[in-house]
């Protein structure tokens, strides 16, 4: 009879503990200063206005994990990520330099850094090892590409194609994201990044369908971009009950409704120096 006791103990156990459930996941790459000393916070000395337009969008947004940007605040940057996010997230950022990378979560980060972009002197590539709630670990690198030649982008690409390599384990999935300053689809960027992380067959868009998110919208600065692994885990961007298949660049200009996206504002995205757009993926991760 004992042999016939213990599998049904071992059945019970299994009964009692259920799988943990999908980790519904947010990811916002965010280069959203404004005014003259790209800042985030407060809106450059407005103080009729103590909260920065890029610190608005970020709210109404609500991101798990923002890869962020010319991550500088008036306020100490505890004090501004409570305010933005609330106190239980999550924050590393670049110290000593001009306009530092940095990365923003909602689950905890048990390991971060940064690696040495060579063709920039005032930030570098800033990485973050995140734990997920059903314990898993995602890697997020926040980046600012060059602003010149393609070809400083391609060396850089090249560069984060070796850490990629080199420092994270094959089995971990990876999200990508910041300013690439990219002239276009065809920048000489995107082959050696491709090699790791794919483009999407089809990419973010607003809400008039366009995918370019400078200021003008004519060029395709801003990316989040996953890994192999990552990018299976890809899910449709549901916001206000309207779904972006693909993903969303946001402009408060165009999105509507904006009532339930509070606190941001119509004329957010056309800030004073705002040169940037949000971009929003959604992932699932089993």
């Amino acid at each position: 009879m004992k042999l016939l006791i213990i599998p049904l103990l071992t059945s019970l156990a299994f009964a009692d503990s259920p799988a943990e459930p999908p980790v519904s996941l947010r990811v916002v790459a965010s280069n959203l200063t404004s005014g003259n000393h790209q800042s985030y916070s407060p809106d450059n000395g407005n103080h009729s206005n103590p909260e920065g337009a890029g610190a608005r969008i970020l709210k109404g947004l609500k991101p798990d994990i923002v890869l962020i940007q010319e991550f500088n605040t008036t306020t100490p940057v505890r004090q501004w990520v409570n305010d933005t996010f609330g106190q239980s997230f999550a924050f590393t950022q670049e110290e000593g330099v001009g306009i530092p990378n940095g990365i923003i979560s909602r689950f905890p980060i048990v390991e971060s850094g940064e690696w040495d972009d060579s063709g920039q002197t005032n930030r570098d590539f800033v990485w973050a090892k995140i734990r997920l709630p059903n314990e898993k670990i995602l890697w997020a690198i926040s980046v600012h590409l060059s602003a010149k030649k393609s070809s400083n982008r391609e060396e850089e690409a090249r560069q984060l194609l070796a850490y990629f390599r080199e420092k994270i384990p094959a089995a971990d999935p990876v999200v990508l994201g910041g300013d690439f300053n990219a002239a276009s689809e065809d920048d000489a960027v995107f082959p050696p990044l491709h090699e790791a992380f794919p483009l999407p067959e089809h990419v973010p868009t607003d809400s008039n369908g366009i995918a370019n998110t400078n200021a003008p919208r004519n060029k395709p600065f801003d990316w989040v971009l996953a890994d192999a692994q990552l990018q299976p885990l890809a899910i449709p961007v549901v916001i206000v009950g309207k779904t972006f298949p693909n993903g969303l660049v946001f402009d408060s200009r165009t999105f509507t409704p904006l009532d339930d996206l509070k606190p941001i504002q119509a004329t957010d995205s056309a800030a004073p120096n705002m040169q940037h757009m949000a971009v929003v993926r959604d992932f699932k991760i089993p």
